[in-house]
């Protein structure tokens, strides 16, 4: 048998690869909210980080989380985050 294949996720903050499952997803939903999937399958344009903290400041600070889902994205959303890293 074949070994299966992981999907793999670019991280918005370092730019590595990983694994999906190992990342926190961010979406947009086609209504326009952008909010926390934990399921991973939420409908909508999505982004990945990883689970550290320094990838969250990273893309804080250089807007990537913006820039990939299209629309501003709350301060309350970063809180989320944070605390979800923590």
């Amino acid at each position: 048998m074949k070994p299966r294949k992981l999907p793999l996720r670019v991280c918005a903050g370092c730019q590595e690869q990983k694994v999906k499952k190992e990342m926190i997803r961010v979406v947009r939903t086609p209504e326009g909210e952008v909010v926390i999937d934990d399921t991973g399958r939420k409908a909508g344009r999505g982004v990945y980080l990883c689970r550290r903290l320094s990838c969250l400041e990273k893309a804080y600070k250089e807007h990537r989380l913006e820039r990939s889902l299209k629309t501003d994205v709350a301060a309350e959303i970063y809180e989320k985050l944070r605390h979800a890293l923590l």
